[in-house]
């Protein structure tokens, strides 16, 4: 039997381009959030900053777009990151125009992490809605993103490496 080898989303380096990442704060509702993406001296990705609940907000998200990707011959996604002891949110999306998102959550230790996600758990969601349609069962995947919306007023720091399907 042959052994698909591990695909690489997305790796972090200090030259890498950070173009295809957008952060998306609850400003977009009027909310107060502020979230920014910055790389470090060792060419991590950090998305820090802080949660705001005032004005109906409480949330910021990272997200990142790129070409259409094939899942096919993959059953999880491995997130290589060092987050500060909160939970985050994980998200990806079949295609980029789409309402919703398959989502799960994951919680940091204050340490390298390999987190491993598997598509067929991820469940679709709309505004923090669970909707009722199946889990992820899609052949490709366009975005993912990271999302804190923890219902407080926090700051946050995420530490990314590398995003890697196997």
């Amino acid at each position: 039997m042959q052994t698909v080898q591990p695909a690489l989303i997305y790796n972090f380096q200090k030259d890498a381009s950070t173009s295809g990442w957008r952060v998306v704060d609850d400003s977009v509702m009027g909310g107060l959030s502020q979230g920014k993406l910055t790389t470090n001296d060792a060419g991590h990705g950090v998305y820090s900053g802080t949660v705001s609940i005032e004005n109906n907000g409480g949330f910021s998200s990272l997200r990142y777009r790129f070409d259409q990707t094939s899942v096919l011959d993959f059953t999880t996604i491995v997130l290589r990151i060092k987050g500060d002891g909160k939970r985050y949110q994980f998200r990806v999306k079949d295609k980029k125009g789409q309402y919703h998102s398959y989502i799960t959550y994951f919680k940091t230790t204050g340490e390298w992490q390999d987190i491993e996600i598997k598509l067929a758990d991820m469940f679709p969601s709309f505004r923090g809605r669970k909707l009722s349609i199946p889990n992820f069962n899609h052949n490709q995947i366009e975005e993912l993103a990271f999302l804190i919306g923890n219902k407080k007023a926090e700051s946050f720091v995420l530490m990314i490496d590398q995003i890697v399907m196997k």
